[in-house]
């Protein structure tokens, strides 16, 4: 069994995750998405999805992205039909 490094739950469906060269180990997508997602700029929620990357800044949306004095991004979902 393998102890998640969020919430220390040994548990034997533990599974790990390299990014940049290190390993990370997790009970759940939970802690997954705690530990390693980024967190958007303007509202603090956690960049689960695509998200937008703006001069090294991170954000879930345009518009908070736009909030944040962002100009140069467009949702699709923002777009008239």
């Amino acid at each position: 069994m393998a102890r998640c490094e969020v919430c220390g739950n040994d548990y034997d469906k533990a599974f790990q995750i390299t990014a940049a060269g290190t390993t990370h180990t997790f009970d759940s997508f939970e802690c997954a998405i705690h530990r390693m997602a980024p967190t958007c700029e303007h509202c603090g929620c956690k960049v689960v999805g695509h998200g937008m990357e703006a001069g090294g800044r991170f954000f879930c949306c345009a518009h908070c992205a736009r909030h944040a004095g962002v100009t140069s991004v467009k949702d699709r979902a923002t777009e008239a039909a």
